[in-house]
């Protein structure tokens, strides 16, 4: 009797502990995080630059609805983009000293303005300050041929360095980096 009094009392605490245990999980999220990472053969292990960021999609919508021309946006969905200077750079021409940084822009037609801001953990850009840019240098905009639904962040080899491009429907913003 006592032994099926102790079974008994061991099955209702094992019923009611896993149910304070269970842990919920959200689905996916509709812009998924992604990483950009030069230099970009994984065999190669010290990176220079990384840039973690939010892959909104345009989904039948236009750039000027998530991006609008002339204001700050975070580059990317959700969390304002960070990118981590692993060693000091030159970005866009300006001296950059290593360190992890806000990734922001403001889009143009012809020309993206890059910024670069000290704050981090920065949902969006709502909370955005300008006094807090650590640089902001002008990006060269292109047209190309392949539509990307989804926003991307890719690094082209160049002589001395790289050019970090963005890429979201037929526009393609490249901004020079060099170590």
């Amino acid at each position: 009797m006592k032994n099926l009094f102790t079974i008994t009392l061991m099955v209702i605490a094992l019923t009611f502990s896993s149910e304070a245990l269970a842990q919920k999980f959200s689905g996916l999220d509709k812009s998924p995080a992604d990483i950009a990472s030069y230099p970009t053969d994984y065999k190669v292990s010290e990176k220079l630059v990384r840039v973690t960021y939010g892959r909104p999609q345009l989904k039948g919508r236009s750039i000027s609805e998530l991006a609008p021309a002339g204001k700050v946006w975070r580059t990317g969905a959700n969390e304002a983009a960070e990118i981590i200077f692993y060693k000091a750079a030159t970005v866009g021409g300006k001296a950059v000293a290593a360190g992890t940084y806000s990734l922001f822009t403001i889009p143009g037609d012809k020309e993206w303005t890059i910024i670069l801001n000290k704050n981090l953990n920065q949902w969006g850009a709502y909370s955005y300050q300008e006094n807090a840019d650590v640089v902001r240098v002008p990006a060269s905009v292109s047209n190309a041929s392949e539509s990307l639904d989804a926003f991307s962040i890719a690094y082209k080899d160049v002589d001395n360095g790289t050019h970090m491009v963005l890429g979201w429907g037929n526009t393609r913003v490249s901004l020079p980096i060099t170590f």
